[in-house]
This record gives C-alpha cells, sequence and structure tokens, in this order.
C-alpha cells in the first residue's frame, strides 16, 4: 500500500488546476468508523489534491462523520483501492464532475438578462442591483460598503419603507465563491419582498417595522473566478505574503475565536484564516457596516451550502449561548416552517456542536458584538449534487428559505431589544 501512496503523491501538485476541465473527477462520500480509518483520509489529504466539500477540511474529520471530497480523475481509481483495501465503505456521489457541472444549467441557452431562476454571473447580479433599487424608489435603496482586493464596489441592498427609528436585519451571501445557491437566495429574497409588499401581510409588516440590509455577494471576486476559471473555487482572491496560494476563507477571518479550533493558518488550505482578523477587504467592509450601525441590527443572517442546516452560535467554542433555549426554539419553529412547503428536512443547534468546530465566522462575531439572534442557512442539498445544485432547484429551495427568513424576522420584530 505505501509503495501505492507514494506514487500517488508524486504528480498531484504538478497537476493541480491547469487544464481546468472537470472530466471524470469524482465525489466521494465516506463515513469513517474509527480512528485508523480517520488517518487514513488524514493520509491521502497529506499525498494529494484532496478537496474536501463537507466538511471544510480533512482536519475536522471525526469518526463517524459523513465526509464528502473531490479527487482528480486520474487518481479516483486508486482512491478507490486505498478505501477498499483499508475496509472504508464508500459511495461514488458524483461519478463526473464535468458532467454535473453541465447539468446545473438547465439550458444551453444562456441569455445575458437576469433571471431569479437561473445563476446569474457577477456583471448580471450588479445591474440588477441597480435595476432593482431604481425601479422600487420607495422600498429599495443601493448603496457601497467598500471594495474587494481587486478593486469591485461592494453593493448593499437597503429594503424597507422608510420611518424613524427602524431597526433592521442583515443578511449575506456569496461568502464561500462555490456556494452559488446562496447568492441566488438573496436576489429571490430582494424579488419577493417587492413583489408582495402591500398583498402579502407578513412581508408588508416586516417591510413597514424593519429595514433589511442584504448583501447579494460577500466574495465577489471570488465568485467571478468560479465562473471564469475554476468552479470549485472557495475563498478570496487575495495574496498572502511569503506564499504563492491565494485566498483567504472569508468565514474564518472574523475576530471571533480567529484561527483556533477548525481554521488553518496555512496559506494554501481552503480554511486558512488570514494574516490577521479582518485581513481581508471583502470582511472589514461588512464588519465595519455592522459595527457602524450596531445599534439598528438586531439580527444577522448568513447563507451558504449545502447541507440543510440552521446553525446559531457558537461555533469557536463548544459552549452554549446565554440565550440558547430561545435560538434553540427559533431555529426548531423556523425549520419547521421551511419543511412545510416541500417536506425537505433541517437539521438545527449551535455550529460546534451541530456539524464541526469552525472559528473566525461571521455569525459567531456578530453575535459576540451584541447582535442576540444570528443564524447560518446551509442550503439544499445533502450531497447529491452539492455545491453543484442544478437550476431546476433555485425555486423550490429559495421558495422554502424563504418561509423561515420570515419567520425568524417575524420574530425578532415581536421581541425587539
Amino acid at each position: 500500500m505505501w509503495a501505492l501512496l507514494v506514487l500517488l503523491g508524486a504528480a498531484s501538485v504538478s497537476a493541480h488546476l491547469q487544464d481546468l476541465s472537470f472530466d471524470g473527477q469524482k465525489v466521494f462520500r465516506v463515513i469513517p468508523q474509527n480512528d485508523e480509518q480517520v488517518e487514513i483520509l488524514n493520509f491521502l489529504a497529506s499525498i494529494m489534491e484532496v478537496d474536501f466539500w463537507q466538511p471544510d477540511s480533512v482536519t475536522l474529520v471525526r469518526p463517524k462523520m459523513q465526509v464528502d471530497f473531490r479527487v482528480e480523475a486520474e487518481k479516483s481509481f486508486q482512491v478507490e483501492d486505498l478505501l477498499k483495501e483499508n475496509g472504508m465503505v464508500y459511495e461514488v456521489l458524483i461519478d463526473n464532475l464535468q458532467a454535473a457541472l453541465d447539468a446545473q444549467f438547465d439550458s444551453k441557452a444562456r441569455t445575458a438578462s437576469h433571471s431569479y431562476e437561473k445563476y446569474n454571473n457577477w456583471d448580471t447580479i450588479a445591474a440588477w442591483t441597480a435595476d432593482i433599487a431604481a425601479q422600487n424608489p420607495d422600498l429599495v435603496s443601493r448603496s457601497v460598503i467598500g471594495e474587494t482586493y481587486e478593486g469591485r464596489p461592494m453593493y448593499l441592498l437597503k429594503m424597507g419603507k422608510s420611518g424613524p427609528n427602524k431597526k433592521a436585519i442583515f443578511m449575506d451571501c456569496g461568502f464561500h465563491a462555490r456556494e452559488w445557491i446562496s447568492p441566488a437566495f438573496c436576489q429571490w429574497f430582494v424579488k419577493e419582498a417587492v413583489e408582495t409588499y402591500g398583498k402579502d401581510t407578513v412581508m408588508t409588516t416586516l417591510l413597514d417595522k424593519l429595514d433589511f440590509y442584504v448583501l447579494p455577494v460577500v466574495n465577489i471576486d471570488g465568485y467571478i473566478y468560479t465562473w471564469t476559471n475554476d468552479r470549485m473555487w472557495r475563498k478570496t482572491r487575495s495574496k498572502t505574503a511569503g506564499s504563492t496560494c491565494i485566498g483567504t476563507d472569508p468565514n474564518r477571518n472574523f475576530d471571533a475565536g480567529w484561527c483556533t479550533l477548525g481554521a488553518s493558518d496555512y496559506p494554501c488550505s481552503s480554511t486558512y484564516c488570514g494574516s490577521a482578523p479582518e485581513s481581508e477587504k471583502e470582511t472589514k467592509a461588512l464588519a465595519d457596516f455592522i459595527r457602524e450601525h450596531l445599534s439598528t441590527i438586531k439580527a444577522y443572517l448568513t447563507i451558504h451550502s449545502y447541507s440543510q442546516l440552521l446553525l446559531f452560535p457558537y461555533s469557536y467554542t463548544y459552549n452554549l449561548p446565554p440565550n440558547y433555549q430561545e435560538l434553540n426554539s427559533i431555529a426548531s419553529a423556523a425549520s419547521k416552517e421551511l419543511a412545510s412547503l416541500h417536506n425537505t428536512k433541517y437539521t438545527y443547534g449551535p455550529g460546534a456542536k451541530t456539524i464541526y468546530p469552525a472559528a473566525g465566522g461571521s455569525d459567531d462575531w456578530a453575535y459576540d458584538q451584541g447582535i442576540k439572534y444570528a443564524f447560518t442557512f446551509e442550503l439544499r442539498d445533502t450531497g447529491r449534487h452539492g455545491f453543484l445544485l442544478p437550476e431546476s432547484q433555485i425555486k423550490p429551495t429559495c421558495e422554502e428559505t424563504l418561509l423561515a427568513v420570515k419567520y425568524i424576522a417575524n420574530y425578532v420584530l415581536e421581541h425587539l431589544y
């Protein structure tokens, strides 16, 4: 076996994403049964390029945990041999990643125009932010809260009827570049707000009494890169001094247990925490905006994928937050609302205990700033498509998620502090 592994490692680094066809790449799911099997996965990751989808890094793998990872085409048979040899039960979730990539788009005819039921590239989303504000001047306004590492403006939409002393809910999407369903939801939410204001009593009340700040894409540079170069890119696109590896995980870059559990100080890691808290221009812009509006922002919602989870603090520690009972009952009720439409089952609970520890996340940071209601959504699915959710699932995913978000927003409105 060891000879096989040494052979495996030799070619892995040089071949990394030169051609970026994902033809023949596979996504495996294994559930290691014991520490020895966890070690096998660690070893595999140490000698070859393995892209961990769930959890985010091999360091987070524990016995009995479901682990999804992607490997290059020419390695996949050797990986299967290695798993078999060590008695590990596995399944191939995606047999050919390129085919799954192509299948995300429901029709080959791509128009440049914006659609709520298709994945839109950044230029289309940016134009849409201007249009939706121009078309709905009494409900929506657009501002710029900062710029990305590559110098792009970060557009924020503010939604709500103007009124005195209004409290607000902040929602962001697109932290991790490859999680395309996330920005799709932020766009859908804005559409629903403007289309149902004055018709749907809950939405009308929410917009009359609260403001919503919606940041449609946090990691714009990374998102663009997933459209142009590497669909599987996760991090920002910043350069790190002394390293040739690019990017920081923006959701490990906040000052909340920064770079402790579940984050890496190795710049090439997919969970690299950055050179310091808020080292990324994107996370700093977001954090600065929230700090400036702390007196009004009463809830923070961040939208990710995939896993069908509704999480709340903490992720950087196993300690429970002071209002744990309240957060847990909100998450329970919101998950029930979500399931009422398409019967999609969500798991809920505090991040570290429910999935795995992850330090430096935006939800923990917002909570520690005094925002009592902080939630992370991990949208569809549970791994069948993973980050490559087909466009046919955008509408049902957004419809059900909207129910949960409305539930949380209404709860916050009734429990202002």
